[in-house]
């Protein structure tokens, strides 16, 4: 096992989260942490194996640590799709048992994975005996009607005794009947203390817990409880949440984030990427949220949103609206 899982080690992870955590996104949230776990978007473990893999698995060097979340349920394509992760460098493979998204229900797997305990314990051990990176499972706390104390305990009884290296858990229920994928992120109760259960009864066991969590205070709560945290849409929203995660990690005090030396690396990488093809909006959109609450952060979006979605936009855009922002002072109609 590689020291990402090490005994003792706590990690802080952005989630993986569809449309959202993509190359572009990643290189952006590594400026700002270097010691962030990043996952990628959920990539189809049928997409590994018969797709065109470099635009699927593809990334660049600085966004280590990183771990490729696969999406499936049979053993073997999930294997080759691990064994092939594993050779383009990634340091983790995680098997998604946790999204609750129409297209995952279809092909029988994500959340719905849950009601198969020995499915997803096939899963992992398959892919452990093919890979040397640790193998994680992120799921959640239950599905349906589903009592979260006995499906919980038996996902993590089979899978621990798969031999996977982790389990990250989503402290909610996802509801597949009833309820969008939106409404399953916001509508189910936070069950914090159902996670905190399970890390005392797997003391020796990485737990990770996700949901809803804001802050690195929340986050430095959570891990005198548990092993790991995962951020989703605070990092994504507010990504300057991630400036102080090296320092929590580390047991150091916070730096504040360096915006001119940010803007410059992602205006740099922004060059890069459309001079390979790519458009400044790919890059852009993921930094919409960087300067929320500041003074000029509107203007920094409006001219993000509009001027570097056009044909030909360069990344002149990203410095101009860099300009707009007042890292000075705060607003209100920021």
């Amino acid at each position: 096992m590689t020291k990402l899982y090490a005994d003792g080690a706590k990690i802080v992870a952005v989630a993986p989260m569809m449309d959202w955590t993509d190359r572009c996104c990643r290189n952006f949230h590594r400026q700002i942490s270097s010691d962030a776990l990043l996952y990628t978007e959920m990539v189809v473990a049928d997409a590994v194996i018969h797709g065109p893999r470099e635009r699927l698995l593809g990334f660049d060097a600085v966004e280590h640590p990183i771990a490729l979340q696969l999406g499936g349920s049979d053993p073997a394509k999930l294997a080759e799709a691990a064994r092939i992760g594993e050779g383009f460098g990634y340091d983790e493979i995680n098997l998604n048992v946790g999204c609750p998204s129409d297209r995952v229900q279809s092909g029988t797997f994500g959340a719905c994975l849950m009601k198969t305990p020995e499915l997803v314990a096939e899963c992992v051990s398959a892919m452990k005996d093919v890979v040397s990176v640790p193998v994680t499972v992120k799921c959640r706390i239950g599905v349906d009607h589903q009592d979260p104390e006995p499906a919980l305990d038996a996902l993590a009884d089979m899978v621990f005794a798969a031999g996977t290296d982790a389990l990250w858990v989503h402290a909610r229920k996802a509801w597949l009947e009833g309820l969008s994928p939106k409404e399953n992120r916001e509508i189910p109760p936070l069950d914090y203390d159902r996670v905190y259960r399970l890390k005392a009864r797997y003391q020796d066991k990485f737990i990770g817990i996700n949901g809803g969590i804001q802050t690195l205070d929340e986050s430095r709560a959570h891990l005198h409880k548990v092993d790991g945290v995962m951020l989703g849409r605070a990092a994504y929203h507010t990504p300057s949440v991630l400036g102080g995660v090296d320092a929590l990690l580390n047991g150091d005090v916070a730096e504040d984030i360096d915006y001119a030396a940010l803007i410059d690396a992602m205006a740099d990488y922004a060059e890069r990427h459309i001079a390979s093809g790519g458009r400044l909006g790919h890059v852009t959109r993921h930094m919409v949220g960087l300067f929320h609450g500041l003074s000029g952060a509107r203007r920094y979006r409006q001219i993000l949103s509009t001027d570097a979605t056009k044909p030909g936009a360069g990344a002149d855009v990203l410095r101009r609206a860099f300009e707009a922002v007042d890292l000075t002072r705060a607003s209100e109609a920021a």
